[in-house]
């Protein structure tokens, strides 16, 4: 079992910062894809970012790319999101995601964190 932790969410006021961690843990020998999704209050989840070190790729969803940045490091088994120039609408809950291969769907990695808030002020 993988077990992921997320820590550096919180309030930020509008055009700030924030960088989300997630660090994985246990039985990590097929985690190559880490990611993050949010879900927004009253919307769907959806994908922000992802990092392949097998592929050694980087994906972004279209309105992140530019203002988010995700970095990993394959020997600790944790994937960073450095979160720019922050926006109301980035309101949500972050949930990390890990796997063996990049989806854009959600529940296509079967290990997902517990989720953390990221309130943007505006």
């Amino acid at each position: 079992q993988v077990q992921l932790v997320e820590s550096g969410g919180g309030l930020v006021q509008a055009g700030g910062s924030l960088r989300l961690s997630c660090a994985a843990s246990g039985r990590t020998d097929n985690v190559y894809v880490m990611g993050w999704f949010r879900q927004a209050p009253g919307k769907g989840r959806e994908f922000v970012a992802a990092i392949s070190r097998r592929e050694s790729k980087i994906y972004y969803a279209d309105d992140v790319q530019g203002r988010f940045t995700i970095s990993g490091d394959s020997l600790k088994n944790t994937a960073d999101l450095q979160m720019n120039s922050l926006k109301p609408e980035d309101t949500a809950i972050y949930t990390c995601v890990a796997g063996p291969s990049y989806y854009t769907g959600f529940f296509g990695y079967n290990h997902r964190g517990q989720g953390i808030q990221v309130t943007v002020s505006s």
